[in-house]
């Protein structure tokens, strides 16, 4: 397991270091890569007790790659989803819905991978509803956050807003990340149990 975890790591920071050079503004690249390079942190705080399965660890190092992605171009500024954008005749680019989608798809099979492993409530309904609750937590205290960076730092956070003239940003933000955490729940709880099983039967 451990080489396989070296590659993730080694592709990690290639990102990273990409994400880096000449971004479109380095106070937003900064605070869009810290959640990547502290959930790296705490991946590896919390190693020797505890290992996620292989798939797990595939879809963070995903949504880190989103993340760099949105901290070097802005979330505003993808230009895949400027063309996006424009061929469908849409107002705004959307990366940054992605962005929260996939904010409620991972942390929602970390969450879950833990509820499940750890056995902390019995598999099915309530497994599904508490990550789907876990997910929407982390959507809400990024939106303080957000917020704070906004107060605090006044017209430098737009970028790192990337409301682009929506009011409601912030609901639809959450509303993306529940989508992302339901369509974890749904479609890939499955495919998890049997990493899960696989994992485990290894160790055995």
């Amino acid at each position: 397991m451990m080489y396989p975890n070296l590659v993730r790591i080694g592709l990690f920071f290639i990102g990273l270091i990409a994400s880096a050079i000449q971004p479109l503004d380095y106070f937003t690249w900064t605070l869009e890569v810290i959640p990547a390079l502290a959930g790296l942190a705490v991946l590896a705080w919390t190693y020797k007790n505890f290992k996620f399965t292989g798939l797990t660890y595939n879809f963070i190092l995903l949504h880190c790659f989103i993340l760099f992605i949105g901290g070097h171009y802005t979330y505003a500024e993808v230009p895949l989803f400027d063309w996006i954008r424009d061929a469908i005749g849409g107002t705004r680019n959307n990366y940054d819905k992605l962005g929260h989608f996939a904010q409620g798809f991972i942390p929602g099979m970390i969450a879950r991978e833990v509820f499940v492993r750890q056995q902390i409530v019995k598999p099915g309904f309530w497994t599904g509803l508490l990550t789907v609750c876990v997910c929407l937590a982390v959507s809400v205290f990024y939106e303080l956050g957000e917020w704070a960076v906004a107060l605090s730092s006044g017209d430098a956070s737009d970028a790192f807003l990337g409301t682009q003239g929506d009011q409601f940003d912030a609901q639809s933000d959450m509303f993306y990340c529940l989508i992302g955490a339901l369509c974890m729940v749904f479609f890939m709880s499955g495919l998890q149990d049997k990493a899960i099983a696989k994992m485990q039967s290894e160790q055995a």
